[in-house]
């Protein structure tokens, strides 16, 4: 099965057909991507089928000023508001960001080195603390998140994580974790102290049990996980209770061709 590029694919560069090692990006519901593109500290937004993309965030240098970014990773729409939520790494914030043609965003949650996160049906963000190793539930306006996996320090024990990167919520509010250096996703259920293997072995290895540092996850209402498996170069879907994944695009080697992958890192 072969891909079709649909933003980039120009080389690295900052020009409006460009990316630079574009990480996170969400669809809005008229098939528009917004794009993290974290060399370049921008948000880009790109329509279907167009050959240049819009910045829409950021791209004003990197710095800490309110329309600034220092490494953007994530991005979500959040269309009920009619606004963006942006990860900026370096800065420990995440932004809000209207799209109703705003030059500068406003922090609304700080102190967090967001790799990561989700919003579940109910408005709420989870963040993956990239540093804190641990993963916290927001309320929009709260200055307090609530610990739903992790927080024990860095380690490999199911109470632990070790730099998780990203995050997935199933309608049970079940918080699915891309657990990235330990190379396994663990699934929180609500309330639980600890978390329970459900991807991977936690070592790592290119076998269709193992995986090797899993980034971007989502999952289904069947609780199925579809896995972006960085280091196999390969997207993987891993069934509820199965013993090992499906390959889905890629695991070959790494190769610019529309059928291969190198080290994918988003999904949407």
């Amino acid at each position: 099965m072969d891909g079709v590029i649909v933003a980039g694919g120009n080389g690295s560069g900052n020009a409006f057909n460009q990316l630079s090692y574009p990480l996170g990006f969400s669809v809005d519901e008229a098939g528009t991507l917004y794009i993290a593109d974290w060399n370049n500290s921008r948000i880009v937004e790109w329509k279907q089928e167009a050959k240049f993309g819009t910045v829409v965030a950021g791209d004003n240098g990197r710095g800490d000023r309110n329309d600034q970014f220092h490494y953007v990773t994530d991005v979500i729409v959040d269309k009920n508001r009619n606004c963006l939520y942006i990860c900026d790494l370096e800065n420990k914030r995440i932004v809000e960001w209207s799209r109703r043609g705003a030059t500068s965003g406003k922090t609304i949650i700080k102190g967090a080195m967001c790799y990561g996160f989700t919003m579940d049906e109910d408005g709420f963000l989870y963040i993956c603390d990239f540093e804190r190793h641990e993963v916290r539930k927001w309320k929009i306006g709260d200055t307090q998140g609530t610990l739903v996996a992790g927080g024990k320090g860095m380690g490999d024990e199911l109470d632990q994580l070790n730099c998780p990167v990203s995050v997935a919520v199933d309608q049970n509010y079940s918080v699915y974790v891309s657990d990235q250096r330990n190379h396994r996703v663990v699934k929180w259920i609500a309330c639980m102290d600890r978390g329970k293997l459900v991807a991977g072995d936690g070592k790592v290895g290119k076998t269709l049990s193992q995986l090797w540092n899993p980034q971007k996850i989502l999952v289904d209402q069947f609780g199925t996980i579809i896995i972006a498996d960085s280091g196999n170069n390969r997207v993987i879907r891993w069934k509820k209770d199965a013993k090992e994944g499906t390959i889905v695009v890629g695991g070959r080697r790494k190769d610019s061709e529309e059928h291969q992958l190198d080290s994918p890192i988003g999904l949407s």
